[in-house]
């Protein structure tokens, strides 16, 4: 089950399990949610339309039927300054494609976020209107990357998702 242990949830929560759920839901896609730990009516409305396209008890609740019917919504790893590994290199083959659009390459797809993979991620955050401080979270793997339901972190590959 990619959700275990979740609380149910309805409009008026707020915090982490809210963002999982939120998470959840733009992976299934929906690239319109924003995670921001707040279950409005925006959320709400989304979540109605996941359960009645899973076939679900369509009440806006999400429950354990909803959470074992969703996607993991754990979060991407944050990367940063210094972070290394499997992350970082599919980070790397996804800003050294699409640096045509963003006009700056990660430089070395060698698994290290150094100072060209941190200005490749500057220019892909500007081009992608989020914050711009070089740092890989919510906001910047959330960006869409305008083709068919993929986001940075789709992309990059949801198998980074910290359980």
């Amino acid at each position: 089950m990619p959700n275990p242990g979740q609380h149910t949830i309805k409009i008026g929560a707020s915090g982490p399990t809210v963002e999982r759920l939120q998470r959840a839901l733009r992976r299934t896609p929906n690239l319109g949610i924003v995670v921001d730990g707040v279950f409005g009516p925006q959320l709400e409305a989304a979540v109605r339309s996941f359960q009645q396209g899973a076939g679900l008890t369509v009440d806006g609740v999400v429950g354990p039927q909803t959470w074992a019917a969703l996607p993991d919504g754990g979060p991407m790893p944050t990367l940063h300054d210094g972070s290394s590994g499997d992350a970082v290199k599919s980070l790397q083959k996804v800003l050294s494609t699409g640096a045509t659009d963003w006009g700056v390459t990660p430089g070395a797809i060698d698994g290290q976020l150094g100072p060209k993979t941190k200005a490749s991620v500057i220019a892909f955050q500007k081009w992608g209107g989020v914050t711009q401080d070089g740092i890989v979270g919510d906001q910047t793997w959330a960006v869409s990357l305008h083709a068919a339901s993929a986001t940075l972190e789709t992309a990059v590959g949801l198998n980074f998702v910290i359980g």
